[in-house]
């Protein structure tokens, strides 16, 4: 795959759906890079949400943020929604809001075989702690926001 020009790995590029260009820049270093174009992802993105969302979440000022991070942020709005969610995304567990990653809480493994018990154990009850912490935390700052609205 390294032999290939690089105008003809784009085309092939453009061919793809998201997960699949995801996917891509694991083949090689080459493609690892190619598939960080941004022209590439934008056009992703009008593609699937069309040109008026296009521009409205265009990155301000240009270039300040990547395109394939608007499209990450858009797709999982589409997903999990606009409000506050606890998700997983394979092993790992994010709180979000309005498809942005606010918080990583911690991480699962579902390879029984290659951790002890206890300590896979532990690991979920460190998840299940932040996401008590954090819905605490929560309650707390929607009291708070009550009182002063009275």
């Amino acid at each position: 795959m390294d032999v290939l020009p690089g105008e003809l790995c784009f085309k092939i590029f453009h061919l793809l759906d998201h997960q699949s260009l995801a996917a891509a820049p694991q083949v090689c270093t080459k493609w690892n890079t190619l598939t960080c174009d941004d022209e590439l992802w934008r056009k992703l993105f009008e593609d699937r949400w069309g040109a008026d969302a296009a521009a409205f979440y265009a990155p301000e000022p240009e270039g300040s943020r990547p395109w394939k991070d608007v499209f990450v942020v858009q797709d999982r709005c589409d997903r999990y929604g606009l409000g506050v969610r606890i998700i997983r995304e394979g092993n790992d567990y994010y709180l979000i809001y309005q498809g942005e990653i606010q918080s990583y809480l911690g991480t699962s493994s579902d390879a029984k075989d290659a951790q002890p018990q206890s300590t896979e154990a532990a690991e979920k009850r460190q998840i299940s702690d932040r996401i008590l912490f954090f819905l605490g935390d929560l309650e707390t700052a929607y009291a708070n926001a009550k009182r002063v609205k009275a």
